[in-house]
């Protein structure tokens, strides 16, 4: 992907900005790829290793985009993504992209019933990820 091509914010001046990524998953080597693809990419990334983490440490208004990984142990995604959309005090909830290792179509319904604006299966998170950091949903 070229300069010109980069999946940035476009800002009030026109300019474009890299975005802040969230990864919140429970498994290290995971968490490692992808925050080197997304840092390729250009963007930020705040790398979580559970879903009580990213919650308790995280300030939404800096975030774009998170990645929720939806089988962890203690609190899960689709938890996670509950309570992010019970704890209203935020004005724009970032976009949530639900990860998951298995094609569920039920988990699938019930996460963008909960507010997801995708589920992508791991196996094919690294071919969609330059869409989801565009700002597409695939």
């Amino acid at each position: 992907m070229n300069q010109t091509d980069a999946p940035n914010r476009i800002g009030l001046s026109g300019k474009t900005h890299p975005l802040t990524v969230a990864i919140v998953d429970d498994d290290p080597r995971v968490r490692e790829l992808l925050k080197e693809e997304i840092q390729d990419e250009g963007h930020h990334v705040l790398s979580f290793e559970s879903a009580e983490t990213f919650l308790d440490n995280t300030s939404m208004e800096s975030i774009d985009l998170v990645l929720l990984d939806l089988m962890m142990p203690g609190m899960n995604g689709l938890e996670c993504l509950q309570q992010l959309h019970q704890q209203a005090c935020y004005d724009k909830l970032p976009r949530i992209v639900v990860v998951s290792a298995l094609s569920d179509p039920s988990k699938q319904r019930q996460v963008l019933e909960a507010g997801a604006e995708s589920y992508v299966i791991k196996p094919d998170l690294f071919e969609r990820l330059p869409t989801l950091l565009n700002g597409s949903t695939p």
